[in-house]
This record gives C-alpha cells, sequence and structure tokens, in this order.
C-alpha cells in the first residue's frame, strides 16, 4: 500500500513544503488533497531495488498531531505500513502513547491543570489525561484530538493492517514498563507468531530495557537506538536485531560494520536511521545502505529513495 500516482506525490511533497513554509494546518490541508488524489490513481509502482523501508514517525506526524490516531490513520492514507509510536505510563498504571514525559508540549494541560506544573506524564491517571486535547497544539482542525491509551493505538494499528515499531520511553521512569508493555501487547493480540515475525518491533534508547525485552520475550525482534562504537557491535547483537542510529551520527564504514554481524536471531543486524524529512539527506543514507528510514513525512522520503 502506498502513493500510486505521480500527482498524489506531488501534493504530499507541496504539503511538506507548506510545513517549512505556512504551518500544519496548511499542510494537513495538502495531505488530505494528496490522499484524493491517491483514491484515483492507478497501479502500485514497482519498489525500486535497494529502497528502504520507510516508517512513519509518530505517524504521519508532519501533518498530523503526534502519536495521535489522527496520525496513525494519515499515514495509512498515505500507504504507509509501518508506524513508530512511543509509550509511558501514567500515575494508575495505565500505558500511553505520547513523547514526552511531560504533557505540556502536546497537550493542554496547562490551561486545564495551572498548578501541577511540571505536568509530568506519570503524575496523571489515565483519565484525566483522556481529558486533554492532544490536537489544538498543531492545527484548529485536531482540535480534540486525545492521547491514546496502547491499548487503543494497537487498536487501530491493527484495524488499518500497519506494522508497528514501538519504542519504550525512557524506562528509567517507570520501573517494570517492559513487562507492562508485553502484558498490553499479549492482551491485544499483538505477540502471536505472525505478528512477532513480520509486524512488531520493539526499541528503546536503553540498553536494559532492550535487553530486558529480549529475555522476557525471546521471539521478538528488538532495536537499540543510538550509535554505538562499531568495536562494541558484537555485544548489542547478542540482545537486539537492529541498531537504529540519528542519520547526523552515521557513515557507510560504519552501517557496512553493523550488516557485518548477524543479530540475535541469526539474521544480519539491520540499520533503521531516524528522523530524515529531507530528500537530499534521505539519498544519503540511502546510498550508505541503511535497511529503513525513521520520517515525520514518508510521502517526501519515498518519493525521494522509492521505499515502501
Amino acid at each position: 500500500m502506498y502513493v500510486r500516482h505521480v500527482a498524489a506525490a506531488a501534493a504530499a511533497f507541496l504539503g511538506w513544503a507548506l510545513v517549512l513554509s505556512g504551518g500544519p494546518a496548511t499542510a494537513a490541508a495538502s495531505i488530505t488533497a494528496a490522499s484524493a488524489a491517491t483514491a484515483t490513481a492507478g497501479p502500485d509502482p514497482v519498489r525500486l531495488v535497494g529502497a528502504p523501508v520507510l516508517y512513519a514517525h509518530r505517524g504521519a506526524s508532519a501533518y498530523a498531531p503526534e502519536n495521535t490516531l489522527a496520525a496513525v490513520d494519515l499515514a495509512e492514507d498515505l500507504g504507509v505500513d509501518w508506524v513508530e509510536n512511543d509509550v509511558q505510563r501514567t500515575k494508575d498504571g495505565e500505558l500511553v502513547v505520547i513523547h514526552d514525559d511531560t504533557l505540556s508540549r502536546t497537550t493542554d494541560v496547562k490551561t486545564r491543570y495551572p498548578d501541577r506544573k511540571p505536568w509530568r506524564v506519570a503524575d496523571f491517571t489515565a483519565a484525566e489525561i483522556a481529558g486533554l486535547d492532544a490536537g489544538s497544539w498543531f492545527g484548529p482542525q485536531f482540535a480534540g484530538a486525545r492521547v491514546p491509551t496502547l491499548r487503543q493505538y494497537l487498536d487501530r494499528v491493527r484495524f488499518n493492517q500497519q506494522k508497528l515499531l514501538l519504542e519504550i520511553k525512557k524506562p528509567e521512569l517507570y520501573p517494570g514498563i517492559e513487562q507492562d508493555t508485553l502484558r498490553v501487547l499479549e492482551e491485544a493480540g499483538w505477540l502471536g507468531e505472525q505478528q512477532v515475525e513480520n509486524r512488531l518491533v520493539v526499541q528503546s534508547f536503553s540498553v536494559d530495557c532492550v535487553r530486558m525485552v529480549h529475555s522476557l520475550h525471546p521471539d521478538l525482534i528488538t532495536a537499540f537506538l543510538g550509535t554505538p562504537a562499531a568495536e562494541d557491535l558484537p555485544v548489542y547483537a547478542e540482545f537486539a536485531d537492529r541498531i537504529n542510529p540519528w542519520h547526523t551520527t552515521i557513515t557507510a564504514e560504519w552501517v557496512a560494520a553493523v550488516h557485518a554481524l548477524r543479530g540475535v536471531h541469526g539474521r544480519t543486524l539491520e540499520v533503521d536511521t531516524w528522523i530524515v524529512d529531507d530528500p537530499a539527506v534521505a539519498r544519503k543514507v540511502q546510498e550508505m545502505g541503511v535497511d529503513g528510514i525513521i520520517t515525520n513525512a514518508p510521502d517526501v522520503v519515498r518519493e525521494a529513495v522509492g521505499g515502501f
């Protein structure tokens, strides 16, 4: 599934240009136009040989408020198979999908609860967070969007027949979040053989977290977020299948060093780099040999490198 026509790609590219110049409201309107063009387009193009897999970072977050169901749906409209999200835990133990460990940037929490600074996720109940507006900060057309629970997010991704790159965020703030995450994944039907083999990757910046997830559920595909020194890569290959670095920190030689190793499941260790939204940068990391690109604007990157 992906954008199937030059007109759709052009409209989506225009939407990203408007993000740079005119803000999210105009960008979202352009994405709507792109989706309409896609609906009337012809057959899918052939994927380019060597094109990387594309991951919609926090959903299609260039065009919709990050980590919301609206961003997931827009990624689906663009035909992006993989979405990435962040998981944290509320005061009463609910897992919610949000990037920051505070609620202030992406919700109206300051207005709703002015006396509860610094508005940490861990200091609010699931019910309190569910009542916040997580869309208006991005654009008025998203007013009323909510911070989804992990279960709500999983159900939407599954309904859209998408795949999930799930990041456990700041696990040091939430002891036991690895077990909690695996429990919700199990309850939502995401730990079956088909999902584990083809539709789910769990990642973290924390070595201990990735190691713990692998220990608790050895079948899962796991990824470490960061750029370990080449000589240290064999240690990571003992508990991870992928190394996911920031694009400014890598070279073709480093990518080749990763590919020279086999991950914990015996397959070539992969590299999915982030966050790439610029076409020239996308082509640069493609030439380095990365396996995947994590991006806020998957339509723009696809136009540049032919990913899927």
